[in-house]
């Protein structure tokens, strides 16, 4: 990704860092607009269709963040890194949370922000193929993961049993820049009370019965990868005071040892309980809370996202076709309706067993209701409901095989209508006919 032709604004008061800036950017070919002040930048940043806002947290006038909160009122606002002191941090992290790109601290390397801006305009072309779902919601949620990849902070993921909180921290530790180190998960609620701080931290040889040789835990060989505490409200209240203390001294002792061990990895948690809930109750430590909630984001159930139904069953079927020895050769189209109608109270997770099983078990080359669903038999609504005109079936199929190509696309047309192999008039024709809005581009 290149910063050429490209067009940038740089929102800067200070006269040396904006010029170093503006020379620097124009020198790696793009046309720059300078502006010393917030008031001159709103003024003109509408007109100039920019790529990229450079931005200092403090200027004279107002601060970078009303300018961003300004902007972001917009259907076109443009993409935000911003430049702060060490003092503002925690400002920066809050604007992330609100939508804005990156942000870079103070001092920096001309090479580092130009790699970093490079970054933020590269987000900008013809989205990837979705990774977590093709409905508006999870492609969000992945602009998201891949936003807050690029910082320290702790994250904490909520949301119901089975919606894949594991399975985003993955994605999101697959998205870090730098060095990865490993990804290491742990059930807090599934490991034993009297094992889980040895697990956890490691132990020493002869730090109790058994402990014939040392152990490292967890978080010592996450190295300055991912540690990732699953069902974290589960966690005992010795281990929540022992937890804190590794994220406020970013040390930990090995039971048994004097020697504090470094503590260099990310933290990510994640949980389906309600942990201010928890903390009212006396059952959470406040303090803790607030040091893993640094970052948070809920992850929808896929009730509320049926959009990705159709798109996971063909990604597990998919997989299972290739592991498992069977004849089935494709889903049915009554069985997409079927899992669309599904309220899957066990969201992703049950999806996917259900899949498997299919797969496994179908009774024909073609996975039918009965193969996903079979506590329930033949449903009587299946052989007794009326049955729609075959064209409406055509057109629901249509709207539903058009909505996930412009899911795909962030909603552009052009690249929509090349995926389904049809012009962008016909692809036009055919939305308005069914009821559908994209992006003209």
């Amino acid at each position: 990704m290149s910063l050429e032709h490209r067009t940038l604004g740089l929102i800067e008061d200070d006269p040396i860092m904006g010029e170093s800036l503006a020379r620097s950017l124009t020198l790696e070919g793009a046309k720059v607009h300078w502006w010393a002040s917030g008031g001159e930048a709103l003024s003109s940043i509408p007109a100039t269709g920019l790529d990229a806002v450079i931005c200092d947290i403090r200027l004279p006038d107002r601060s970078g963040a009303e300018i961003f909160r300004e902007l972001a009122r917009g259907s076109s606002a443009p993409p935000f890194l911003f430049i702060t002191g060490y003092g503002d941090i925690d400002q920066a992290v809050e604007l992330m949370r609100e939508g804005a790109h990156d942000y870079l601290t103070k001092p920096f390397v001309m090479s580092e922000f130009l790699a970093r801006l490079e970054q933020v305009v590269g987000r900008q072309e013809t989205p990837a193929d979705p990774v977590l779902g093709v409905s508006s919601a999870m492609r969000e949620f992945e602009q998201f993961l891949q936003r807050v990849a690029r910082v320290g902070s702790n994250l904490l993921l909520t949301g119901e049993t089975g919606v894949g909180k594991e399975v985003c921290a993955r994605y999101l530790h697959a998205q870090r820049p730098e060095s990865k180190g490993p990804f290491m998960a742990v059930n807090c609620a599934a490991i034993p009370a009297d094992l889980i701080e040895s697990e956890l931290f490691g132990h020493e040889k002869g730090a109790f019965t058994g402990a014939h040789a040392r152990h490292l835990g967890y978080a010592e060989r996450a190295g300055r990868g991912v540690l990732f505490l699953d069902e974290i409200g589960e966690l005992a209240p010795k281990l929540q005071a022992k937890l804190l203390r590794v994220i406020e001294s970013r040390t930990f002792h090995r039971l048994g040892g004097e020697r504090p061990v470094p503590f260099e990895a990310r933290l990510i948690c994640a949980t389906n309980a309600n942990l201010e809930e928890r903390v009212a109750a006396g059952g959470f430590r406040d303090d803790l809370f607030y040091r893993i909630n640094v970052l948070s984001r809920e992850i929808p159930p896929l009730r509320n996202r049926r959009d990705d139904v159709e798109w996971l069953i063909d990604r597990f079927f998919a997989e299972f076709s290739q592991t498992i020895e069977s004849d089935v050769v494709g889903v049915s189209a009554l069985a997409y309706e079927a899992a669309r109608q599904h309220d899957w109270p066990g969201n992703v997770r049950e999806l996917r067993n259900r899949v498997e099983r299919a797969v496994a078990l179908a009774a024909s080359r073609w996975i039918m209701p009965s193969d996903l669903f079979p506590e329930r038999g033949i449903r009587a609504t299946e052989s007794h409901q009326p049955i729609a005109p075959l064209e409406h079936a055509r057109d629901d199929a249509e709207r539903r095989h058009i909505q996930r190509a412009l899911a795909m696309t962030g909603g552009a047309i052009l690249p929509a209508a090349k995926a389904l192999g049809i012009s962008r008039t016909t692809l036009w024709e055919k939305m308005k006919r069914l009821g559908l809005g994209g992006t003209d581009t």
